[in-house]
């Protein structure tokens, strides 16, 4: 098997075909620059109790906080080659955007202080919740401890727009943006 069908990709496979298919899926990726950021793969584990509760089937949990990065998460891996991009553009900050308490944010946050890039973070306000601590603690904390500048935004904002914005101010300033990383 050298290349995944779309029919491959959609009927049942044996253990065998998966594990092939891992193989094809990795070499495939590894043309793209990649940065190492996680404690990969993270461990998946069965969760008996809750497949016994259900009458079956096996149900299995992915263990992504244990990534390492930032308190972990999913988007440790995404990260990996987006990083690494920037630093083969020659980037020197990073821009990306969420809500206000995103995950996204955080572990982008310290993907970007990890090699020593900055990072501006444009952070939605989608809940319009003020309280203080919402918006001071939690991930926001470790957003400002990882060195991220914050631009707080109202909600509906064009996001696309408030990047490029962003972005077009850093270069303005001399700086060296990507800013796609959402």
């Amino acid at each position: 098997m050298s290349a995944l069908s779309e029919q491959d990709m959609t009927r049942p496979a044996n253990n065998a075909e998966i594990m092939e298919r891992s193989r094809i899926l990795l070499r495939s990726i590894q043309v793209f620059p990649r940065v190492l950021l996680g404690h990969l793969p993270t461990p998946l584990e069965p969760l008996d109790r809750l497949s016994e509760a259900l009458g079956g089937p096996c149900i299995w949990v992915k263990r992504d906080h244990c990534t390492g990065l930032a308190s972990g998460g999913n988007k440790t891996r995404k990260l990996e080659f987006l990083i690494a991009e920037a630093l083969q553009r020659e980037a020197d900050t990073v821009i990306t955007q969420g809500a206000t308490q995103s995950n996204h944010v955080r572990q982008t946050a310290a993907a970007a202080a990890k090699f020593g890039l900055k990072c501006k973070v444009l952070l939605e306000d989608r809940t319009g919740f003020a309280d203080a601590g919402y918006k001071e603690s939690g991930n926001v904390l470790l957003d400002r401890f990882f060195g991220a500048e914050i631009v707080e935004v109202p909600g509906s904002t064009d996001m696309n727009v408030a990047m490029e914005d962003v972005a077009e101010a850093t270069s303005e300033a001399g700086g060296t943006p990507l800013h796609h990383l959402r």
